[in-house]
């Protein structure tokens, strides 16, 4: 592989002198300018494996020469150097398309990171990308949104119904991203009690420190209390932690991904979701469609799902039939992806031989009405609690007997989902 060739814009000498010095020290070829103009004519000459560039120049501002990059050398990533503290400034350059940002003054070792990891990019481009499964328009279009989401290091806010498919996207930005080789941690916020979840995040050996260096994914952010919000959102701005126990701040470089199936604006308006944390970890939105949105998608997913999972089975080469295909394709799937495979896992040990006919497929009731099949004289108790039962026993077949997405699917939390089962007798 040829040698790397960076670019620095900065208007002071002494800046400009430390970085060329730095990176030298990394066999890294560097041309160095002061102003946008300068720069702008040297990217429209050759080509360049990185950029570094400074908020304030003389003829302009370095968010412009950001957004040229992400317009005309989208290859290149581009990093911008901040005052320190000014996180006003690190949000924007990463909304603008940075692919990180470092502070003054500059810390050799954060810039020997944050270089290593851009330029592991050259490496990642040599690689076929890992596609989502699907054919629709919306998977199309989450493709290309995760590849250029994988070059940067802003905070990802995945958002979607329960089953959508939250979990994969995240994965696929971490596989494509330079920490790809790097921790990958994920914590289910809604599967811990509120007492737990301190532990689990800070403790020290913690969701955070774990993630060091790589990816630390936060499912169902929304279930996390207000305190420790709090917490979450100074460890993401200050890229430091104090664990539990220790008596001091120890850096940590994670790339934070949170997800939730609720509308975090709404949740922000009640006041149970801090707008300072929102802001910090929505700097880039993905959202995904509902399967019944996408209606291509289905049979794709489903031949992708019954090929990996019958030959672990001993089952190889089990189809659906034409019958079976239609009744998939007219089917809403409210629970989407994981209902999807609910049915057909439970249609593969149903069914006889190779083929998978319709009616191996059971699909979860839909109907929603409190009143259906209940008699007009039974007690409101009664078709409450039969209402509850059906919802919860729906769920769970929804999520393959996952308590903590039955949980987030019927929106409640998990020890009240566990109380609910406790009462109806469904353990």
């Amino acid at each position: 592989m040829p040698e790397p060739i960076a670019l620095i814009v900065d208007d002071e000498r002494d800046i400009r002198e430390l970085l060329s010095l730095a990176l030298g020290r990394m066999d890294i070829r560097v041309e160095a300018v002061e102003t946008l103009r300068h720069a702008l004519t040297l990217l429209g000459e050759r080509r360049f494996d990185l950029c570094l560039t400074d908020m304030r120049l003389p003829d302009g501002n370095g968010l412009d020469l950001i957004k040229h990059v992400a317009e005309h050398h989208n290859h290149m990533p581009i990093a911008m150097i901040t005052a320190y503290g000014d996180v006003q400034s690190a949000v924007n350059a990463l909304k603008a398309g940075a692919f990180d940002f470092v502070s003054k003054p500059v810390e050799l070792g954060t810039l020997r990171n944050l270089v290593q990891q851009a330029l592991s990019l050259r490496e990642q481009r040599q690689n076929p990308a890992v596609t989502l499964i699907g054919e629709s328009p919306d998977v199309q279009g989450l493709r290309e949104q995760i590849e250029r989401i994988a070059r940067s290091q802003a905070p990802v806010l995945i958002t979607g119904e329960p089953g959508v498919g939250k979990a994969v996207v995240a994965r696929q930005i971490h596989n494509r991203s330079p920490r790809a080789a790097a921790p990958y941690v994920e914590l289910a916020c809604s599967a811990l009690a509120p007492e737990q979840l301190e532990a689990e995040l800070f403790g020290k050996s913690g969701a955070f420190l774990a993630a060091d260096g790589g990816t630390l994914v936060l499912e169902d952010i929304d279930s996390l209390p207000l305190t420790i919000q709090t917490k979450v959102h100074k460890a993401v701005s200050d890229r430091a932690i104090r664990a539990i126990g220790a008596f001091a701040d120890s850096a940590v470089d994670v790339r934070l991904i949170t997800s939730s199936s609720k509308d975090l604006e709404a949740e922000v308006a009640a006041r149970r979701f801090r707008h300072e944390l929102l802001y910090r970890i929505n700097v880039i939105a993905l959202a995904i469609a509902p399967l019944r949105e996408r209606p291509a998608d289905i049979l794709p997913l489903a031949d992708d799902y019954l090929s990996k999972h019958a030959e672990r089975a001993g089952r190889k080469g089990i189809q659906l039939s034409a019958e079976a295909q239609a009744a998939l394709r007219g089917h809403s799937f409210p629970g989407n992806v994981r209902e999807l495979e609910s049915v057909l896992e439970r249609a593969m040990a149903l069914c006889n031989g190779g083929v998978i006919e319709s009616a191996d497929l059971h699909f979860a009731r839909t109907d929603k009405s409190p009143s259906a099949g209940a008699p007009a004289n039974q007690a409101l108790p009664d078709v409450i609690e039969q209402l509850e039962r059906a919802q919860i026993q729906s769920a769970l077949e929804a999520c393959r007997y996952n308590k903590t997405k039955a949980a987030a699917h019927l929106g409640i939390t998990f020890r009240a989902l566990r109380y609910k089962m406790d009462k109806l007798g469904l353990e």
